[in-house]
């Protein structure tokens, strides 16, 4: 079968960081040291008898995806990665065979994949602390057990991911769709995930002043989950695109913040007081209680930190670079910083759930609108056209874009 394969080891690293000066990003997707390219492969076969044979029907092409891609990421995750590997991890398809001992799925069920690999999709019994607590997309042993190096599907050599047309999965890691669900929707249930993730684990009170900094795909989904989930807090955003400020405004924000004036903007919506120091960035005294970076960058996680009210909560969802910090924010204002990534059990209205289960109800009700995000589709042999939309998402006006195999 053919699949979207990514590979690397250090004298390619080395070769094509040297020459993107020169080359520019096609350096990665041509040429004798590309990192991706289409490939055959064998079509997979059940590893246990816990696990299930999957049809791929869509797959979303997330902007870690395009990172890995670009050799943007930090060489400190490699332990937990291997490589070739082929990519996607937003997966929604088609149960086509079961292992003996899967329970509760069939041939013929249409799921929703959670690509995290922790302790029981690795054959490891004794369960890790995060893996213990329900979180195993923080799980400890990524580089232990029955597979390769690898944190979720999509990274990992010993499976393919999702820009595949057969991939197989753990019964651990399965969430069927409910009737009624369009597929689209369905392939937004891992970033939906996501977002709905942050939020609860920086939850908002009413009355809160939250600011998203990224009008993305995450970013939507944080305003849209921040919305359903604690509807009276005051939720403002921060997106140069005006594409996705629009939708950002649509989807329930309350106003759009220009990077040029953020400072004065943020006082005005919080109330706080400007402060300017000797040298650098204005700082304000109050601000905002909860913000969610999605950009993840040495400016946006500095100037979040100045816009955060004592005793607010950031959350860094965004997966930049290295990053320098000015610190004194932090203990100036007894600020906290949250990593965010994965998700697992959350409490909802009193009961014990996984997140996924929370973000396929959300959408079967209509309380989130993630297909809305849904701008363009490609076949998987279109995958460099794919790329180039995602690279310059405001020229196409791309939000979300699917490997669609239907």
């Amino acid at each position: 079968m053919r699949a979207l394969q990514f590979s690397v080891n250090t004298p390619k690293f080395i070769a094509a960081k040297s020459l993107k000066p020169f080359l520019g990003n096609r350096v990665f997707f041509k040429g004798p040291v590309k990192t991706t390219k289409l490939v055959d492969i064998p079509e997979p076969q059940l590893p246990a008898q816990e696990w299930v044979k999957i049809q791929t029907i869509y797959c979303g092409f997330c902007g870690s995806d395009l990172n890995l891609m670009l050799l943007h990421d930090s060489p400190t995750a490699s332990p937990f990665t291997s490589f070739p590997c082929v990519t996607g991890h937003e997966i929604v398809g088609k149960i086509i065979d079961t292992g003996e001992r899967v329970d509760g799925f069939k041939v013929g069920d249409i799921v929703a994949v959670n690509p995290g690999l922790g302790c029981e999709t690795r054959g490891i019994a004794e369960r890790c602390p995060s893996c213990r607590t329900g979180r195993p997309s923080n799980c400890e042993n990524f580089a232990r057990g029955n597979l390769q190096p690898g944190m979720f599907t999509g990274i990992n050599s010993s499976i393919n991911g999702g820009f595949a047309p057969f991939m197989v999965a753990h019964q651990s890691q399965l969430f069927k769709i409910p009737k009624g669900l369009s597929l689209e929707s369905a392939a937004m249930t891992e970033p939906l995930a996501v977002a709905l993730q942050t939020v609860f684990d920086n939850f908002p009170t009413p009355g809160d002043k939250a600011l998203v900094i990224g009008g993305g795909v995450i970013g939507n989904l944080i305003i849209q989950s921040l919305r359903a989930l604690s509807p009276k807090c005051h939720i403002s955003v921060i997106e140069p695109s005006p594409y996705a400020a629009d939708l950002a405004i649509k989807m329930g924000a309350g106003e759009i913040i220009a990077w040029k004036q953020v400072f004065r903007q943020s006082s005005d919506v919080t109330g706080a007081t400007i402060h300017k120091p000797m040298l650098g960035s204005d700082i304000l005294m109050g601000g905002f209680n909860r913000i969610y970076d999605t950009v993840g960058s040495s400016f946006t996680l500095n100037m979040s930190l100045r816009l955060l009210a004592a005793f607010g909560t950031l959350s860094v969802v965004g997966i930049g670079r290295e990053v320098k910090i000015d610190l004194t924010p932090l203990w100036l204002k007894l600020q906290t910083v949250k990593g965010v990534y994965g998700y697992g059990l959350v409490t909802y209205e009193g009961k014990e759930r996984h997140v996924f289960d929370v973000a396929l109800e959300f959408m079967t009700s209509g309380r989130i609108d993630a297909e809305a995000l849904v701008t363009h589709k490609f076949k998987l042999e279109d995958y460099l056209d794919m790329i180039e939309v995602n690279m310059n998402k405001g020229k196409h006006k791309a939000v979300k874009t699917l490997v669609s195999f239907v």
